[in-house]
C-alpha cells in the first residue's frame, strides 16, 4: 500500500533539495590544491624530460593539456585543437663555407663566419665598401652609403653598429641591424656582404654563436674579422679602424671601390623539429556575446636537458629542468581555471580561449605564430591573460601583474578583485614584458601577466613539483578567475590603451650603454660581488626588484666578484633581453628577472 508523506515533511527537506540542485548543477567548480599539484607533478616528471620545444615531452605535454581541456568540455577552435608550425632546433655552418683573398684562403670560426640569414651561396667578385650600408631618406636624417658606387653582382664590406655607438636615443638605432643592412645591400644589387666590426663598438672582435631567428636574405653574408677586412682595403692605404673613425667623426658617408676581389662562399644547415599550440575553445553563454573572446594563456615549454646555450642558469648541469614554475604552475592554473568556468553557470558570457603555447624559452615563438595565424579576428579579443611562473607565492605574499595600463580602468579592475590585505600587488603598467602576453600586446589587445618572481630554482633543474606553494596558487587563481569572469561577463568592451613599447627593443648585442641603472659600488670595498650603492628609480634594475645595498654575484649565471666582471658581463648583453640577476640580501641569496 503506497504511504502518504505528510506534506509539512516535504517542506523541511526542500531546502536540503534545492541546495543539492544548486551543487549538482555547478558541478566541483574550485581550484583544488590535489588537482594544482595532479598536474604539475606530471607535467614536470621525469617521462617529459624538461619539455624542450620539439621534443617528444613538449608533444606529450601538448597532448596531456589537450585532452584535460576535452573532459571538461572545451572543444578545438579548428581541427584537432592543436595548432603545428615547425622550429630551427639549431644552425650551424656547413662544410662548404669558403673565403680566399688573392688566392690565400681563410679559416672558418676563426676568421670568418657566415650569419644565420645567409643564403647558401657564393660570389667571386670585387668589394665595394660602403660604410654603414645605410640608405636613410628620412625628413631630419639622410645618409645613403650607396651613391656614387656601383655594387651591382659585387661584394659590399660594411661596418656593423652605426656612428653613434655611446648615444643610447641615437635616430640610426632603428637602421643599425645587420639583417636589415645586408636586406639593403640586396636591394640596391650586391650579390653578396661582408660585415665587420670596427674596434670602437666591438674591441674584441668575437664572433658570436649563430642564432636561430631570422629568414635568408637570399644573398651570402659573412662577418669577417677586421684582419680580413685590412687585407680587402689594403690598396686603399686604409684599415677597418681608420673608417669607422672617419665616419663616427665626420658623420658623413664614404664609399668607394676597394679594386680587391673577394671568392666567398656561405652554407648554413638548419635542423627543423615539429612542435604545436594547444587552441581550445570554452563558448560563451551570450548570443550576442559569444563571438567576443577572453584569453587564459601558459606556455609549456621549458628547457629540456640544459647546457650551454639552452638558457640554464646551471651552467656546467646537464640534466632534466623539470620547469614545475616554468611553466607547468601556469598551465596548472589555467587548466584549472578553464574547468571552473565551463562548470560556474552564467560567468562567461564571451567565449573562452584556452591557449598553451610552445616555443615560448626560444623567443615566444608559439604565441607569436598564434597571432599571425589565430583563427579568429583579434580585433574581438577583449583580453589576454598570462600565467608565467605563479608557484611561488612567498613570505611576503607579493604578486607581480603587468600591463595593467594597456586598458582604461584596468588596474582599477585588478584591484577591485584582489584582497590586499591578503595579497600585496606590485604592478607593472606597461604591455610589452619577458613572456608571450609581449604578443598579443603588440595586436592591440589588452593584456595581464600574473608572476609570483624568480627564485634560486629558476631554470636549473631544482624547480621542482614539491617546492610549488599550492596554497598560494589557489589564491591567485581566485583572483585571476574573478578578473576573468567580469572581462568574459562585462558588456563593455575594455578600451586598448598603449603602455609602452610594442616590440622588443633591438641593439647589436656589444653596443655600447647598456646599463641597470644601479651606482656601482667603484672602490670594491664588498669582496666576491659588487654592491649596487643607488638604484635608480625607473631603471632596469628597479623595476626588475633590485634594491639598495644589494649584492651582485652571478648575471646569467656566470659571476661577478667585481666592477670589471660587471663591465665585461654587461658588454655581453643587448637592449631588451631579459636577464637573470643572483644577488645577495642581507645575507640570503635573491634572483631577479630584469628586462634590459
Amino acid at each position: 500500500m503506497k504511504k502518504n508523506i505528510p506534506l509539512r515533511n516535504i517542506i523541511r527537506t526542500l531546502p536540503i533539495l534545492i541546495i543539492l540542485f544548486i551543487f549538482s548543477s555547478i558541478g566541483n567548480s574550485q581550484v583544488t590544491v590535489k588537482e594544482l599539484q595532479s598536474h604539475i607533478k606530471y607535467l614536470s616528471s621525469d617521462s617529459l624530460r624538461g619539455r624542450l620545444t620539439g621534443s617528444p615531452g613538449d608533444s606529450l605535454a601538448a597532448e596531456y593539456i589537450k585532452s584535460k581541456l576535452i573532459s571538461y568540455g572545451l572543444k578545438p577552435l579548428t581541427g584537432d585543437g592543436l595548432q603545428r608550425y615547425k622550429v630551427t632546433k639549431k644552425v650551424v655552418a656547413g662544410k662548404s663555407n669558403s673565403l680566399s683573398i688573392y688566392g690565400i684562403s681563410y679559416t672558418l670560426d676563426k676568421d670568418f663566419i657566415p650569419f644565420a640569414f645567409s643564403s647558401n651561396s657564393g660570389k667571386e667578385s670585387d668589394v665595394v665598401f660602403a660604410g654603414y650600408g645605410f640608405n636613410i631618406n628620412g625628413d631630419t636624417l639622410k645618409w645613403n652609403d650607396y651613391e656614387g658606387v656601383d655594387v651591382k653582382g659585387k661584394w659590399v664590406m660594411i661596418l656593423r653598429g652605426d656612428p653613434e655607438p655611446e648615444n643610447n636615443k641615437s635616430p640610426f638605432i632603428s637602421f643599425s641591424a645587420d639583417r636589415d643592412k645586408a636586406l639593403m645591400a640586396k636591394d640596391m644589387g650586391a650579390a653578396g656582404v661582408l660585415m665587420v666590426s670596427g674596434p670602437l663598438l666591438d674591441p674584441q672582435d668575437a664572433f658570436e654563436p649563430l642564432n636561430m631567428e631570422g629568414y635568408s636574405v637570399d644573398i651570402p653574408v659573412l662577418r669577417i674579422k677586421k684582419e680580413v677586412a685590412d687585407v680587402i682595403l689594403s690598396k686603399s692605404k686604409n684599415t677597418i679602424a681608420l673608417l669607422e673613425k672617419k665616419l663616427n667623426d665626420t658623420k658623413k658617408p664614404f664609399s668607394f671601390s676597394t679594386k680587391v676581389s673577394v671568392n666567398g662562399k656561405a652554407e648554413i644547415v638548419r635542423e627543423l623539429a615539429n612542435t604545436r599550440n594547444v587552441v581550445m575553445l570554452l563558448p560563451g553563454e551570450d548570443p550576442k556575446l559569444k563571438d567576443e573572446y577572453i584569453i587564459l594563456g601558459a606556455h609549456f615549454d621549458h628547457l629540456g636537458m640544459g647546457g650551454p646555450g639552452s638558457g640554464s642558469r646551471a651552467l656546467d648541469t646537464i640534466g632534466i629542468h623539470h620547469g614545475a614554475d616554468d611553466n607547468a604552475s601556469g598551465v596548472a592554473m589555467m587548466l584549472e581555471l578553464a574547468e571552473k568556468f565551463a562548470e560556474t553557470k552564467g560567468s562567461h558570457k564571451r567565449s573562452i580561449l584556452c591557449l598553451s603555447f610552445s616555443g615560448e624559452e626560444e623567443g615566444l615563438l608559439g604565441s607569436k605564430h598564434f597571432v599571425d595565424d589565430p583563427g579568429i579576428d583579434l580585433s574581438r579579443v577583449n583580453v589576454m591573460i598570462n600565467m608565467d611562473m605563479v608557484g611561488r607565492l612567498n613570505e611576503t605574499n607579493n604578486l607581480q601583474i603587468g600591463g595593467v595600463g594597456t586598458a582604461t580602468g584596468l588596474k582599477a579592475l585588478v584591484y577591485a578583485n584582489t584582497d590586499t590585505s591578503i595579497i600585496k600587488l606590485t604592478l607593472s603598467e606597461e604591455g610589452y614584458g619577458p613572456s608571450d602576453h609581449s604578443s598579443f600586446y603588440g595586436k592591440n589587445i589588452p593584456v595581464l601577466f600574473y608572476f609570483t618572481g624568480a627564485h634560486m630554482d629558476y631554470h636549473t633543474p631544482t624547480d621542482t613539483w614539491e617546492k610549488i606553494n599550492y596554497k598560494g596558487m589557489v589564491e591567485i587563481s581566485d583572483l585571476v578567475f574573478n578578473v576573468a569572469k567580469e572581462t568574459a561577463s562585462e558588456d563593455s568592451r575594455l578600451q586598448f590603451k598603449e603602455a609602452g613599447p610594442k616590440v622588443e627593443t633591438t641593439r647589436y648585442p656589444m653596443r655600447k650603454g647598456v646599463t641597470l641603472g644601479i651606482m656601482p659600488d667603484f672602490a670594491g670595498v664588498i669582496k666576491n660581488g659588487l654592491r649596487a650603492d643607488f638604484v635608480t628609480p625607473g631603471k632596469p634594475a628597479a623595476i626588475g626588484g633590485m634594491q639598495k645595498g644589494d649584492i651582485i654575484t652571478f648575471i646569467n649565471g656566470k659571476p661577478v666578484n667585481n666592477i670589471q666582471d660587471y663591465m665585461f658581463r654587461m658588454g655581453q648583453l643587448k637592449h631588451g633581453q631579459t636577464i637573470s640577476v643572483e644577488v645577495l640580501r642581507n645575507d640570503k641569496k635573491v634572483v631577479l628577472v630584469i628586462q634590459l
